[in-house]
């Protein structure tokens, strides 16, 4: 990856929507150079995928959470992620050191339906305990929100 790609990269981190044209005449490229290297990229996996960043708010999910969540003796991390998989108001999941088990970050309506979640995690006996933490406000946003 050299400095051109970096500046591809960039370019299509802030706006995935830039046409190859748009971003050919920011690096100096012609489009089709530009879908070349994108193609390339998107081979070697430097660049996943494509995704549109909304706005949760707008959404009805005003309330985002890390919970922590620590499971009973025996439980698999594969167990672990189709469980946490199975409620789409998790953003994402983690396997973490630590006290925990793992760290979810949710999105939910509200507190009352952060409870109702916490409460479906714990149902079937497979979390023992849950710790978590509203957050108040984004102090740092690198990448997809």
């Amino acid at each position: 990856m050299d400095e051109t790609d970096r500046q591809i990269v960039a370019l299509l981190v802030e706006d995935a929507r830039r046409s190859y044209g748009d971003v050919g005449r920011r690096v100096a490229l012609s489009a089709p150079a530009v879908k070349r290297r994108v193609d390339r990229l998107r081979s070697s996996g430097a660049i996943e995928g494509f995704t549109a960043v909304v706005d949760h708010d707008a959404l009805g999910a005003a309330t985002e959470a890390l919970v922590e969540l620590f499971f009973a003796p025996g439980i698999q991390l594969d167990e672990v992620a189709a469980r946490l998989d199975a409620h789409p108001e998790v953003v994402e999941a983690w396997s973490v050191t630590g006290d925990a088990d793992a760290i979810a970050r949710v999105r939910v309506a509200d507190a009352r339906d952060l409870e109702r979640l916490i409460r479906a995690f714990q149902q079937d006996g497979s979390v023992v305990r849950t710790r978590s933490q509203i957050v108040l406000s984004r102090l740092v946003a690198r990448g997809r929100g």
